[in-house]
Formats: C-alpha cells, structure tokens, sequence
C-alpha cells in the first residue's frame, strides 16, 4: 500500500507527465500550422490552410492547459477555473472567426471554379497527424484520468478530433491529387469549418457554466 509521500510523488510526476504532452502537443501543432499554411497558399489549398489554421488554434488550447498544470496548487482553484473560463472564451471566439475565413474562402472557390494545385506535401502531413495525434490522444487519456482532470481529458478528446479532421483532409487532397477532382478541396474546406464552429461553441458553452 502507498505511503502519503509516494502518493503525492507519483501524482507529482503524473503531473509532469501531462505537462510534457501539452509541450509536446503544442510544438507538433506550431510545425504542422506553419507547413499546411505556406503549402497550402502555394498549391491554392483551403482545406489545407484550413487544417494549419485549427493547428493553431490548438495551440492556443495547449497553452491554456500547460497554464493550469503548472499553475497547479499554487493559486487557488477559483482562481483557475476564473482564467480559464476567460482563456477558453478567447479560444472560442478564435474558433468561430477562422471558421467564417474557412467558409468564405471554400465557397468562393467553388462559385468561381478556382482549381487548387495537386499537393502531395499536404497529403504527408495530414498522413503525420493521423499517426501522431492518436498515440498523443491514449496518453493524455491515461494521465488526465490518472490525475482526475477533467481539463486534460477534453484535450486528449479535442486532439483525437484532430486526427477525424485529418481523415478529411487526405480524402480532399487525395481526390484532387489523384482523380483531378478539384471541388474535393473546398468541400473539404467546408467539413474543416462545421469542425471550427463546433469546437468554438463547445468551447463558449464550457466557458459560460459556472
């Protein structure tokens, strides 16, 4: 049976363990932002610059997340809950105004047939993310459960989210690149945005609880 003191040593490293994922989740999200937007922009891609916009976003949701880990028993759970609920009110609104980007863009290109470019550098990336971010997703699960936080298991759901959006994405590239189906890309663009504005509108109804 656990003593007291190893108790609070293995949450303690449990603890680290989460912060460790969110850096790691954070960094990938930054790399994959910046080479789905320069790729995206030079193939025409929305779907593309779409996906490295939601990259972004996700960070901005990491970073919230590192915050109330390392934060963690040195203010009060008031406190934390307070910044958070302001944070993830910042985080949803970033949501909804890239998803309105995401639909404009997607529209205009299938109302004034601009083809967007084959881009195999995108279908790479997206094939990435759907490997990484289910291995990032089990052991955020693992941790947050471990620990009892409710926040890093909506994350670990929010990162497992990211790999569905990944399946879109390929299938939008895929088609393009192989078939020379080029309204696959916007509509792609479209899936990426109803996925923007969900996550934006859980993210304001989570804010708004008490």
């Amino acid at each position: 049976m656990e003593t007291m003191e190893q108790q609070t040593e293995n949450m303690e490293r449990l603890y680290k363990q989460g912060l460790r994922l969110e850096y790691l989740t954070v960094g990938y999200n930054i790399v994959e932002a910046a080479l789905s937007i320069v790729f995206g922009h030079i193939a025409g891609s929305i779907a593309l610059v779409g996906f490295g916009l939601d990259s972004i976003v996700e960070s901005l949701s990491g970073f919230v997340l590192i915050w109330r880990l390392r934060m963690h028993g040195k203010v009060s759970e008031e406190e934390e809950e307070r910044v958070e609920h302001r944070a993830m009110r910042f985080v949803a609104l970033t949501f909804f105004v890239l998803g309105a980007y995401v639909l404009y863009q997607s529209v205009r290109k299938l109302v004034i047939r601009e083809i967007p470019d084959p881009s195999l550098a995108g279908i790479l990336i997206a094939a990435v993310s759907l490997i990484v971010m289910p291995l990032l997703t089990l052991r955020k699960l693992k941790v947050g459960r471990a620990i009892g936080s409710e926040a890093l298991v909506a994350d670990a759901k929010e990162t497992m989210a990211c790999a569905f959006l990944s399946v879109a994405l390929i299938l939008g590239l895929g088609l393009n690149f192989l078939f020379g189906l080029w309204q696959a890309d916007a509509v792609a663009g479209l899936v990426i945005f109803v996925f923007l504005f969900r996550e934006g509108w859980e993210s304001w109804n989570e804010a708004s609880e008490p």
